[in-house]
């Protein structure tokens, strides 16, 4: 039994072409919870797109409190001023990332296909752990609290359960999970994204009250 951890938010966007465009909405989400980082995904491989991305939205992610993190480019990471990378796998990006990024930037990591993986990685100067992929897949909402509980009670580095549905939110925050990220379907909520992560931020709190 672990003791309740109240988890702030971490809001994966969708693939994002235009930057211009996106910004209303991620300014929006961020104000409507307790955000403590961002991952930025793109639409674009073109390189000078992406750091364009980046050196336009971050500055609205960071100036709201929150880092910005970008996925598997330590190199655009530093270029562009994001707060860090995530990276999917415990491969040579990942490797990589730790050496050239670390203590400055913050390096996070997801995609641990088991256990074994998962404690590989905690051994390592890793941030923290996702648990969940980026898009819904294989990974049940039971499982990955299932998998988020395992870590939280067992070791110290800080981990993140990915919601991918509202409904998810709640059950996860009692995971032990420093984090409960949101996957990007909020931002195609009808409601608008602001209304989605305050539902998530009542979720957390319902959690705490209980707990």
């Amino acid at each position: 039994m672990i003791d309740f951890i109240k988890p702030r938010l971490y809001l994966i966007t969708p693939p994002i072409a235009d930057a211009e465009g996106f910004a209303p909405a991620l300014e929006a989400a961020l104000g409507a919870g307790d955000v403590a980082c961002v991952l930025l995904r793109f639409a674009s491989q073109d390189e000078g797109a992406r750091k364009k991305i980046v050196k336009s939205l971050a500055p609205l992610v960071q100036d709201a409190g929150a880092a910005v993190l970008v996925p598997d480019d330590p190199q655009l990471a530093a270029r562009a001023g994001a707060d860090g990378v995530h990276i999917e796998g415990v491969g040579e990006n990942f490797a990589g990332a730790l050496d050239s990024l670390k203590p400055e930037r913050i390096v996070g990591v997801g995609a641990l296909a088991n256990r074994d993986e998962a404690m590989a990685a905690g051994e390592s100067d890793a941030d923290y752990l996702m648990f969940g992929g980026l898009e819904p897949g294989d990974e049940s909402a039971a499982e990955i609290l299932e998998r988020a509980s395992w870590w939280a009670e067992l070791f110290n580095v800080p981990c993140i359960a990915v919601a991918h549905e509202l409904a998810d939110v709640e059950p996860l925050a009692g995971s032990g999970a420093e984090f409960v990220a949101l996957g990007a379907k909020i931002f195609d909520d009808p409601r608008g994204p602001a209304a989605a992560v305050a539902e998530a931020q009542a979720a957390l709190d319902r959690a705490e009250a209980r707990a």
